[in-house]
């Protein structure tokens, strides 16, 4: 039985000119070339490759590896953290982030804004704010970027790592106050502030898809999402973390997190995900910002661990029919926490782990036919679906596999 027969699809294409006759007899080479399911990194460096301002030499560097991720990847997550988008009112990201924003789009690519709500890496300005106004701070950036970016991106992350949100206190730099987004969430309690926040989403943009995403994927997270369901909150789809800085959970954690949150019958997306190719972080560290270290190198051992660790996990979440999405949080060396959790170098060169996706998504993954149209310019295409190229060696189009499409005109 196929593992993967749950990403695929059948359809009947019946060809034609542009004046709508069908064309018989026609040899045609179908190739997947973009995924339904969502193939993703961290996209954060996407904003200074795009930006006028970036050194030459900077720019040959990201242009390098733009080119590399490009290549595998159709799917970016875009920084919304509000210290950095907005570190004074009203003074936002928002040109920069649309260059990005619009580049990967040109490009085919899908976009998430990652958060719009989170008590860390928050901005100073809002810590003199009574709570009512931190809540209008964060409808009214909702309203700011979902209206900005509709055209660009269809997911977002409404609001990050609620299960901790009133219990945590504050981030070092801003100690001994009390965070905004912690006194806002005691106040009015973990789902109406979700509910808050989601409804205002919804309200700007109804087409987008709202993710709740948390790192605490124990039975307290599943509480949490229940509680919001039955309270009104539109969740459309359910946000994963696993950043496996001191080692792979291994299988039998992997099978029980996942079907836990199957349990709602909610699409699931893995959000943040990180395998270190270097040492892994001591066991009895529990916050992983703790872990603080000047040099964190990748080595061959490390790098070998990565490559099985991340290909074993992603293999068992495509075979599983609700994920939807998987994203590898760092691209690059050295990011978060200097460590050595990117799928390439900091030079540039690609990783094992790089590589083996690639070769993944080239075979296993891969949908490429030979059809011959019938009497009637009719053939039928068996496969992955998601975007397709179709080609009589000459003239091509595009057309897009969907699931229950049994039949589709495309013209040639």
């Amino acid at each position: 039985m196929d593992r993967y027969e749950h990403r695929k699809s059948s359809c009947v294409i019946r060809l034609t000119d542009k004046a709508g006759n069908p064309l018989a007899g026609k040899i045609l080479k179908a190739d997947l070339k973009k995924h339904e399911f969502l193939f993703g990194t961290g996209g954060f460096f996407t904003v200074p490759l795009t930006s006028p301002e970036v050194p030459a030499e900077k720019k040959a560097y990201l242009d390098k590896i733009y080119a590399e991720w490009k290549e595998v990847f159709n799917y970016a997550t875009l920084p919304f953290y509000i210290g950095r988008y907005e570190p004074e009112p009203g003074k936002t990201m928002e040109v920069p982030t649309l260059r990005a924003a619009d580049r990967l789009k040109a490009d085919g690519k899908s976009i998430k804004g990652h958060p719009l709500c989170w008590h860390t890496s928050g901005a100073a300005w809002m810590y003199d704010l009574p709570e009512n106004e931190v809540l209008d701070a964060f409808l009214f950036r909702i309203r700011r970027e979902l209206t900005a970016f509709k055209h660009d991106i269809g997911y977002w992350d409404v609001i990050n790592e609620v299960v901790i949100m009133p219990e945590f206190v504050n981030e070092p730099k801003f100690l001994p106050r009390m965070n905004p987004v912690t006194r806002l969430c005691r106040k009015m309690g973990r789902v109406p502030l979700v509910k808050a926040l989601f409804d205002q989403a919804h309200a700007v943009d109804p087409d987008a898809k709202l993710l709740l995403n948390d790192f605490n994927t124990s039975e307290r997270y599943r509480q949490l999402i229940a509680d919001c369901l039955d309270g009104g909150v539109g969740i459309d789809t359910i946000g994963i973390q696993s950043h496996q800085h001191q080692g792979f959970w291994g299988m039998e954690k992997l099978q029980e997190v996942t079907e836990r949150f199957e349990s709602f019958g909610l699409p699931i997306h893995f959000t943040e995900n990180t395998f270190v190719s270097g040492h892994l972080m001591p066991p009895e560290i529990v916050d992983l910002n703790d872990y603080q270290v000047q040099e964190w190198p990748s080595t061959p051992e490390g790098e070998a661990r990565q490559a099985d660790n991340l290909m074993t996990m992603m293999d068992y979440l495509f075979s599983r029919p609700l994920v939807e999405g998987f994203t590898t949080w760092d691209f690059e060396d050295h990011q978060w926490l200097k460590a050595p959790s990117g799928l390439i170098h900091s030079d540039g060169r690609p990783k094992p782990a790089l590589l083996a996706l690639k070769e993944k998504l080239a075979t296993d993954w891969h949908t490429a036919e030979t059809l011959v149209t019938d009497e009637n310019g009719c053939c039928t295409l068996h496969g992955f679906r998601g975007e397709y190229t179709l080609s009589d060696g000459g003239a091509e189009t595009c057309f897009t596999l969907k699931k229950d499409m049994p039949v589709t005109s495309v013209a040639l």
